[in-house]
């Protein structure tokens, strides 16, 4: 705590500290969009908020340079909110417990919300600072980009004054991204054909856990396992020996997150537990060998329980879904033939769950180019489909294309290595940005993303580098000092 009092000192981790204080889990930034409001009067800052909730605020030109063109410096206010299991945590209330790690500011078993927050610390920081030049300032605060980049789609373009746009949503100090995937979700339901569970069977409850998960985006190419596939992998198994009946099975947090837990329960003959141990355990062997650097703490764990009286979806509906999320593409689909060392194409089986009435499968999926995107979607409609599962398309973005010749990319590298002593690396991302967006209703806008060092983003690991931030920080006021 003593090293936390020690950052708020400084206005940058002040602001950011206050930040993660303040519930914001996508739809539920009241109270993070009044404090930036409030922030806004207590600074006399000219400020906005239009009919999607976005809060736009302006900071005017300090002298001399009052007629400098205006620039936008944006982030998104909303945070993926999950925790580890056993975690007591309420995202509608509590503050996120921030700790210290040496170098990194991380969560107490929950995500620490750095995607966005820095962003946010970073322009209220700056804002604020009577010391900083620069021109005209615009910040753009989004609400709802984790859930399918809501306010960027809704923003009012008459409130933007600003042709250059700097985006504080990435993650890797000194890359400069100047492009990204679009992307698109599949949506399947299948209702249950429901069965009474035979009088010689027993109930096992299943969990695969301790995953690392992380970002469906820029970690989707780190060899990490996904917890849905793995159980669909050991239920296809299972059911190969003897047929299951499959009662519930649930995994995944966020449509972009990597599913980093899944469980399930089903129904198996009383005779065959001895043989599904053994199944369970030589998979398990299997999945530790193949994910011996990309998820080594993958366990699966198996609790038996009575049957009696219990109701689950029949032997052959059941073998039909477990075949159609053993079937699901997940992980890297294609590497960029255009881009060195970017992923393509991607796709994220995110969700499964299941009510009453039916199983729910969320899949999101990404890509350079519409239609490599729209072909990987389509493979997991059917994959879905082949349950008899109802699959729609929804939720799809464009991709932010590349622009080579961007003046404002030129500058930040200039500025980069005039600033660092080190080349920047000018590319584009595999995860979705606003910027495409932005773009495309703000006519002749000219768009790059950076940030500082954030690890792990969408997870119980996710972790900020406060020495890159810092840096970031500096490195904003010598950009826009040489944009003059």
């Amino acid at each position: 705590m003593s090293s936390l009092e020690s950052l708020k000192k400084d206005n940058l981790w002040k602001y950011f500290l206050e930040i993660s204080a303040i519930p914001r889990e996508s739809g539920n930034e009241a109270q993070i969009r009044e404090y930036l409001i409030n922030y806004a009067l207590k600074h006399n800052l000219e400020h906005f908020v239009d009919q999607s909730g976005n809060v736009i605020i302006r900071a005017k030109a300090t002298k001399g340079f009052e007629k400098v063109p205006s620039i936008a410096l944006q982030g998104h206010m909303d945070m993926v909110c999950v925790k580890d299991e056993g975690i007591i945590h309420d995202f509608t209330k509590d503050p996120i417990p921030v700790k210290r790690d040496g170098d990194f500011l991380c969560g107490e078993g929950t995500s620490l919300g750095g995607d966005n927050g820095v962003a946010l610390a970073l322009i209220l920081d700056l804002f604020s600072d009577k010391e900083a030049q620069h021109g005209p300032l615009e910040a753009i605060i989004t609400v709802e980009e984790e859930t399918g980049l809501t306010g960027a789609f809704g923003l009012d373009a008459s409130l933007i004054q600003s042709r250059q746009l700097i985006n504080l949503d990435s993650e890797e100090e000194g890359v400069f991204y100047i492009g990204c995937a679009g992307g698109i979700e599949v949506n399947a339901r299948l209702p249950i054909e429901k069965s009474p569970v035979s009088a010689n069977s027993i109930l096992l409850d299943i969990s695969v856990e301790n995953l690392l998960g992380g970002h469906s985006g820029s970690e989707i190419n780190q060899q990490r396992a996904n917890a849905i596939s793995v159980m669909s992998r050991l239920l296809l198994k299972f059911n190969a020996h003897s047929p299951v009946q499959l009662l519930f099975i649930e995994g995944g947090t966020k449509r972009n997150v990597i599913p980093s837990l899944c469980q399930a329960t089903i129904a198996l003959p009383r005779t065959s537990q001895e043989e599904f141990e053994k199944i369970k355990n030589l998979l398990l062997k299997d999945l530790q060998q193949e994910y011996a650097k990309g998820d080594p703490d993958l366990t699966i764990n198996c609790r038996r329980r009575a049957a009696e009286g219990a109701v689950a979806a029949t032997a052959q509906q059941s073998e039909a879904f477990i075949k159609s999320l053993y079937l699901a593409p997940h992980g890297v689909e294609r590497m960029s033939e255009t881009i060195e060392g970017m992923v393509e194409t991607s796709s994220n089986l995110a969700l499964v769950r299941t009510t009453e009435e039916a199983f729910t499968v969320v899949s999101s999926h990404r890509s350079s180019l519409q239609s490599a995107r729209d072909n990987i979607a389509l493979k997991m409609r059917v994959a879905l489909e082949t349950s008899g599962a109802k699959a729609t398309f929804e939720g799809s973005y464009p991709a932010w294309t590349p622009r080579p010749d961007s003046p404002l990319a030129a500058s930040a590298a200039k500025a980069w290595e005039s600033f660092s002593g080190e080349k920047a690396k000018i590319t584009a991302i595999h995860a979705g940005l606003e910027c495409g967006i932005i773009n495309s209703l703000v006519e002749g806008m000219d768009s790059i993303s950076l940030g500082p060092v954030l690890l792990d983003v969408h997870s119980t690991k996710e972790r900020l580098s406060i020495a890159s931030t810092e840096k970031i920080a500096r490195f904003l006021r010598h950009l826009l000092l040489s944009l003059t």
